[in-house]
């Protein structure tokens, strides 16, 4: 559906998006993960027709949406994190302004809001002015707005931002909905664990760079192996650590008393051959477990700066 090729952007000698490449399938619920200042909001703009790029194509259905933007206004529907209401308006009349827009008016647009606002659980706010709503039914209703032309894709920039606990939980559970209708949507957010349940494929993302793509299991299984094994010797360290050490798997040893904190590259059938050669051996292990990885984990070790800190540890580089 979206496909982004070799995408840059300059803000005078600035590169915030560099040389960017990705692709986007229709029903996928994609999830930008980045700092701030990673490019996220620079690259959903100008997914949205919103921005033009120093350079590079952004092309959905094979048509350029640079070219033309116009042409898009009906396939796109675009949420900022940050964005205006209009407060001496009520709620259905706001939706109802923004569906004439796009030439939506009369009892359609009545319908039509009212079908979004039962859909982001705001119907029974309809009569109310919107300088009244929290800034989680803002959310809601701004959300409503960007679906009223019936678009293709959504782009939603940070929609939980800001939002309390239980206005999160309610962001989520909307999102949940989407999904279900088979939207497209391209969301980005800080929440890892939330984008971990909610998007089919992830891109982690810093410095204009996409650092790690892919559907949403393969980007967990990478978190899992990513983290250490922790075998707990009962006797028989040394022997441990010369089974460890002949194993193409291992990466580096730190002991840390009686406990082998392991980076091993190897996946579970892996681990289990490794605990077989370590107990052949003589090896007394008394526990025998792999760090549970997450979402979160693997995206502060691929957008870390700086070195690793190893306190009190003695470590064997292979």
């Amino acid at each position: 559906m979206l496909e982004i090729n070799q995408l840059c952007k300059y803000y005078g000698d600035f590169l915030a998006i560099d040389h960017l490449n990705l692709s986007i399938q229709r029903g996928e619920i994609f999830g930008f993960v980045g700092p701030n200042g990673a490019g996220k909001t620079t690259t959903m703009k100008i997914m949205a027709g919103l921005l033009k790029a120093s350079s590079g194509t952004v092309y959905m259905d094979g048509v350029e949406i640079g070219k033309s933007p116009k042409l898009f206004q009906r396939k796109i529907g675009y949420m900022p994190d940050f964005f205006g209401v209009y407060d001496n308006l009520k709620v259905l009349e706001y939706m109802e302004f923004f569906a004439s827009m796009y030439g939506i008016i009369g009892k359609q647009a009545k319908d039509i809001s009212r079908e979004l606002l039962e859909l982001v659980n705001l119907l029974e706010k309809e009569n109310s002015y919107v300088d009244g709503l929290s800034r989680g039914m803002k959310q809601r209703l701004c959300l409503a707005r960007a679906m009223i032309h019936n678009p293709e894709l959504l782009i939603l920039d940070e929609p939980a931002s800001g939002l309390d606990p239980k206005a999160r939980f309610e962001m989520k559970e909307l999102l949940k909905k989407l999904k279900e209708r088979e939207k497209t949507v391209i969301i980005s957010s800080h929440i890892l664990p939330e984008l971990a349940q909610l998007c089919t494929t992830i891109g982690v993302m810093q410095h204009g760079k996409i650092l790690l793509h892919g559907e949403i299991e393969e980007i967990l299984e990478k978190a899992n192996t990513s983290r250490p094994l922790k075998i707990q010797i009962y006797s028989e360290q040394s022997k441990a650590i010369q089974v460890l050490k002949k194993d193409p798997n291992v990466e580096s040893i730190s002991i840390i008393g009686a406990c082998l904190k392991v980076n091993f590259k190897g996946k579970e059938e892996d681990e289990v051959k490794l605990l077989r050669s370590m107990i052949e051996a003589g090896v007394e292990v008394s526990s025998f477990l792999r760090e549970k990885g997450d979402l979160e984990h693997l995206f502060m070790e691929l957008t870390e700066e700086g070195g690793e800190e190893h306190a009190d540890e003695s470590h064997f580089k292979k």
